[in-house]
């Protein structure tokens, strides 16, 4: 009842408070997903997954569901009261409030819109439209005069009346009660309407039971009907307590205004059936109630004063009309009031969770891309590190063949270039003289000749077929690693590898390597005695025996000096001695064939032939010029060298050997270095790709995580509009 501690008007607070706390889930919950959304479109890694448009779809759903939850908490339960001037629509209002809260009675005339609601405040004050100033009234005398002396309000401003909850168990629920002037007070209805009337749950028609229905009446609830879809009106025929002076007439008064009633509401405004009807009228006396109920308030019995007879009818009655008021209005309320915001939550909640399955699914696609990518890239990994192995191998195999072929065409090349140095040794041309500062300027560049000389004939015979050699490897090695390195490398291989020809150098040294050659450009007559015995027992031979008689001569001088010393008998006696061992020895010898030569070819012969040497010797001695002694330091430099050459021809083969084999080392090592940066690059993607799988997976879950949640609001909401919104069956 609506005394009673469970009141009808419950039902719409608890609802509010629902509704409230699912949109304080619902707006947390979107929130949590614009965050996550724009987290996601934030991050690089994951491009594509949500969008910018999502984003800001996400963002304005939350600023929506904030301005909806603040609309919510200030929703309320709003009945209004019409009707003529001095109806006691204020009276009505008093009796329900169960306090004289509106001037109201004799004098007192409400001249524009009173709304009447709860504060948590101890003291009741007003405030006007327009202004938030608040206005203390602690008497209905003085919120009386208030409106009175306030000359700007007029029949269409509305006036806020703030009375303490503590006073009024009525405003604890969430209720306003609208008091209104009289409708014929006015030709601005539709203002009213547009201004007061379009959020009002119920409209209670207070009319004059003394009167019947007018014209004023009507067409103001008639333009209401127009505005509202089948808006709940209750039909209150005030001062029923003045039929008590005519019992005998009363209830033909009663059906009378009954049936005018049911007709208004049934056949002109088509509002309610006419079943139903009949319960949204009501014949009461507001004044006999708010009297009885202050009473009661004051501690008096209800029945107590001058109450007309019929009073406890009335009063039921009255009761009657709160309950079924509190009713209509807490059901009206619920649907007129949350309905529209609980569709628009649904709706809000079935697109993001729409985002959030947009957002999984392509996630998941990306994640099955990036696994398929790195399953690929592991693959690729794994063989450009075996075929780089066998390359190792394979590369190691052929460039030790190279080199093994290049020493031995430059050890044969060497070897024909020493045969013919002396053809190198006669192209030099230089100033000579034998003094010794000529001499030495004059071997120096002969040696750089020789130097020079034979380095253009060995590049000429080996440089070319060596080249054309390195050049095929290094096309060979190329072609082989080209596979295995990066793309962008691929197209700057002749940047990093550079086509250049290859020219080996060959360091013959010979400044040092003939450094202690010794000319010797004496004169050297070609049939003395030194020249024969190189010439009959060759060279080594002729060094000892030349040693030997070098070693009898300096005997043989011994003995002369000692002569010198002795007398000049002793000095006959050593020449008989010696003539006598001559004779006895080969001196004998060459006499006996001396005089054998005499008599055999006669001395003409013999002066011949030592007239021809003695002609030869002078034609040797005379030619024997600069020139000669050039030639013959030539002649003797060339056997000098190519004993020396011999001796370094494997050396320098080697070298060259090693230069051509560092040649192909280092194109080979440049090629691995980037072979290297491939396996790196490879591994810093798949490493990318591990990471981009596990943010993917982040993502799924938490859009997942975050559908499901939607999920769960989405049946809350569903519980709420079966519990408070759809019709009871």
């Amino acid at each position: 009842t609506a005394e009673g501690n469970f009141s009808p008007l419950k039902h719409f607070v608890v609802a509010k408070k629902n509704i409230s706390d699912l949109f304080d889930q619902l707006l947390t919950y979107v929130k949590e997903t614009s965050a996550f959304v724009e987290e996601t479109c934030g991050n690089k890694a994951l491009e594509n997954i949500a969008s910018q448009h999502q984003k800001l779809e996400i963002q304005s759903y939350a600023n929506k569901l904030a301005v909806i939850k603040e609309v919510v908490a200030r929703r309320h339960m709003k009945v209004a009261f019409f009707g003529r001037t001095s109806n006691g629509k204020s009276t009505v209002i008093n009796a329900m409030l169960r306090d004289r809260v509106l001037p109201s009675g004799i004098g007192h005339t409400t001249n524009c819109f009173l709304s009447v609601e709860g504060t948590d405040d101890d003291k009741a004050y007003l405030k006007t439209e327009g202004s938030d100033d608040e206005k203390s009234i602690k008497t209905v005398n003085q919120l009386a005069h208030a409106l009175h002396m306030d000359e700007s309000l007029d029949a269409g401003c509305l006036v806020r009346v703030f009375w303490p909850k503590t006073k009024c168990a009525l405003l604890r629920d969430d209720l306003v009660l609208v008091d209104s002037p009289g409708t014929d007070v006015t030709t601005q209805l539709d203002s009213w309407i547009d201004k007061f009337c379009l959020d009002a749950d119920v409209f209670v028609l207070v009319a004059n039971s003394e009167s019947t229905l007018m014209n004023t009446e009507k067409h103001f609830f008639h333009k209401v009907n127009e505005r509202l879809s089948k808006p709940n009106i209750f039909i209150l025929n005030n001062r029923w307590d003045a039929s008590a002076n005519e019992p005998e007439y009363m209830d033909d008064v009663r059906k009378q205004h009954t049936d005018r009633c049911v007709n208004f509401l049934v056949e002109e405004l088509k509002v309610v059936d006419r079943e139903e009807a009949p319960n949204h009228i009501f014949f009461i006396s507001a004044k006999e109630v708010l009297s009885s109920r202050m009473q009661r308030a004051q501690g008096m019995p209800e029945t107590g004063g001058a109450l007309a007879e019929g009073f406890q009818e009335r009063l039921k009655e009255f009761q009657s009309f709160e309950r079924r008021f509190e009713e209509c209005i807490s059901q009206s309320a619920v649907k007129t009031k949350f309905e529209q915001h609980t569709l628009r939550a649904k709706q809000i909640t079935e697109k993001v969770k729409n985002i959030m399955d947009d957002i999984n699914i392509k996630a998941a696609e990306k994640r099955v891309a990036a696994l398929e990518d790195r399953e690929y890239q592991i693959d690729r990994l794994e063989f450009v590190k075996n075929q780089l192995n066998l390359l190792i191998d394979d590369i190691k195999t052929k460039i030790k063949a190279i080199s093994e072929d290049v020493e031995s065409k430059v050890s044969s090349a060497m070897g024909e270039e020493i045969c013919r140095l002396h053809v190198i040794v006669d192209e030099f041309r230089a100033d000579f003289h034998p003094s010794p500062q000529v001499l030495k300027i004059y071997k120096s560049e002969l040696l750089a000749h020789v130097e020079e000389g034979m380095g253009k004939n060995l590049a000429f015979r080996c440089s070319d077929a060596i080249n054309a050699s390195v050049q095929s490897s290094q096309g060979f090695m190329i072609e082989s690693m080209l596979p295995l390195l990066p793309s962008s490398a691929q197209n700057q291989i002749h940047m990093l590898v550079p086509s250049r020809k290859f020219d080996l150098s060959y360091d013959l040294n010979c400044a040092k390597l003939c450094s202690d050659f010794q000319e010797n450009i004496e004169f050297q007559f070609s049939m003395g005695w030194t020249a024969l015995v190189h010439r009959f027992l060759g060279s080594a031979n002729a060094q000892r025996a030349l040693r030997l008689m070098d070693q009898n001569f300096q005997v043989q001088t011994g003995k002369a000096v000692g002569l010198t010393l002795m007398t000049q008998d002793d000095l006959m006696v050593a020449m008989a001695t010696n003539v006598a061992s001559l004779s006895s020895r080969t001196s004998m010898s060459v006499i006996i064939v001396g005089g054998v030569v005499w008599r055999t070819i006669g001395w003409r012969l013999i002066a011949l032939s030592a007239s021809l040497y003695g002609l030869l010797y002078l034609y040797e001695r005379i030619t024997w010029t600069t020139k000669a002694k050039e030639r013959t330091l030539k002649r003797q430099f060339v056997d000098y060298a190519t004993k020396k050459l011999q001796l370094i021809i494997s050396f320098t083969s080697s070298n060259c050997s090693h230069q051509v084999q560092q040649e192909m080392a280092t194109t080979f090592a440049r090629l691995c270095q980037q072979v290297d940066e491939t396996q790196k690059e490879l591994e810093a993607e798949i490493r990318q790709l591990t990471i981009n799988i596990d943010q993917l997976e982040t993502v799924q879950s938490r859009s997942k995580s975050l559908r499901h949640k939607a999920t769960e609001l989405e049946k809350q909401l569903d519980a709420f509009t079966k519990q408070y919104l759809q019709p009871e069956q």
